[in-house]
């Protein structure tokens, strides 16, 4: 029917919901494995939660650069539309690709993967077991979000509520447990990183930024996506704090560095020996939140592309029935589920993803701040913005020291993935003259 087609994004998302959204992302199952690796690079107790204060004051001022930007310029594209505005077409189409053919998808398929290894220990289904689920999920979120925005809307709210009303609980059980034994004997010789445990940090805290691709269905965007954008951040780190200083509390901080299985160590101390299954569960339900989330997102950049290249036209098609662009979703499930195949031979595909991802992510978080100065000196006058960020420049410089930083630690920490991200993402530089070619 060529009249759903032709539809354009509804606002249908109020604060809430999009914070959901938010946090949904980002409130994954990093919180439940990372943290051992920053309190590696923490020497005291103290040294560990103030990284995690600093990944959430870092976040904020990340969110002011990008709520002037999404509040001046709302779009389904987010971030993709930023650089395309700022930077030319070229600039545009090559994070769109890189979103598309790593960022997005192999997010999906690594947490779809680990949700597939957690549900295995529950109840298994064969040999492929993990790869089995992880498809599973991947086909049932992507027709979730097919079926309409609004049933992916709400099921992301019940999830994200679960998911932090599990973190509250845990955390406050945590912090109200007898101490552990191992707290007075964390080793003092242990030298504090800020620059290996800020990656781990800001890994952790990543996805903040996926907000702005609600901006064209926010209603009152104007308004609203400064309070979105910093309601979410809010309640991240309070409930990073939280849980964190639980781990401190039950696990101590030399527990804590030298374990893999945070979450199990922690649910085992509380509650015995069910928390195995308890924390499969929790990890379960974390993973289909943030599944759900990056597919919510991921589809929107897809959407627009597709919108601005009519080599890509049918991607930019948005079903007015469902107010959800199908055949952005339908590809993005497919490039997932490919992914999720080559997982199924070969883990390593994963675990490189992952390793790749990061580089070509803080490239264009840096790219797309500098695009703040770009639209301040062609823009009309200040009483035009719905939002300023504060302290112009000097917020937007600090975070692109930030994210230099960043990039400079990513690429070194990840060493030959790098190289792969980066070479899958210029493998977009021929699709876009093709699609050039073909505006003609």
């Amino acid at each position: 029917m060529e009249h759903t087609d032709r539809g354009r994004p509804r606002q249908t998302f109020n604060n809430l919901s999009a914070a959901a959204v938010i946090i949904g992302i980002v409130v994954g199952i990093g919180i439940f494995r990372l943290p051992s690796m920053v309190a590696q690079n923490a020497s005291s107790e103290l040294h560990y939660l103030g990284f995690w204060l600093a990944g959430g004051l870092i976040s904020v001022i990340g969110a002011l650069c990008y709520a002037e930007l999404a509040s001046n310029k709302p779009d389904a594209g987010g971030e993709y539309h930023f650089l395309r505005e700022a930077y030319g077409p070229a600039v545009g189409f090559l994070f769109s690709w890189g979103r598309m053919s790593v960022i997005q998808t192999g997010a999906i398929a690594l947490t779809a993967f680990i949700l597939g290894d957690y549900a295995t220990t529950i109840y298994p289904l064969g040999p492929n077991s993990s790869s089995v689920y992880a498809a599973l999920t991947i086909i049932t979120l992507t027709g979730l979000n097919i079926w309409g925005t609004q049933p992916s809307k709400n099921t992301q709210s019940v999830l994200t509520s679960l998911i932090v009303i599990v973190l509250i609980v845990a955390g406050t059980v945590g912090l109200i447990h007898e101490p552990s034994t191992d707290v007075a004997l964390s080793s003092g010789d242990v030298t504090s990183s800020a620059g290996a445990a800020m990656i781990f940090v800001l890994l952790t805290y990543g996805g903040w930024n996926e907000g702005v691709y609600l901006s064209a269905e926010l209603k009152d965007v104007r308004k609203n996506m400064t309070r979105v954008l910093l309601l979410a951040i809010a309640i991240i780190t309070f409930l990073y704090l939280l849980i964190n200083a639980a781990y401190i509390q039950v696990l101590g901080l030399e527990t804590l560095r030298n374990s893999d299985i945070i979450g199990v160590e922690l649910s085992n101390r509380i509650i015995g020996s069910g928390g195995a299954l308890a924390m499969a569960l929790i990890v379960i339900v974390s993973a289909l939140s943030t599944a759900n989330a990056t597919i919510i997102t991921g589809a929107r950049t897809n959407y627009a592309l597709g919108r601005d290249f009519s080599l890509l036209r049918f991607l930019g098609r948005w079903n007015k029935t469902a107010n959800a662009p199908i055949n952005a979703l339908l590809l993005q499930g497919g490039i997932a589920l490919g992914l999720v195949v080559l997982g199924s031979f070969t883990q390593e595909a994963v675990t490189t993803m992952v390793d790749y991802t990061a580089p070509v992510f803080w490239f264009f978080i840096l790219l797309t701040t500098g695009s703040l100065f770009i639209f301040r000196n062609h823009s009309e006058k200040k009483d035009g913005r719905p939002f300023s960020v504060p302290l112009y420049p000097l917020t937007p410089v600090v975070f692109m020291l930030i994210c230099l930083y960043l990039l400079y630690s990513s690429i070194m920490f990840t060493g030959t993935g790098a190289l792969v991200g980066i070479g899958i993402l210029l493998l977009g530089l021929p699709l876009y003259y093709l699609a050039q070619r073909n505006q003609m």
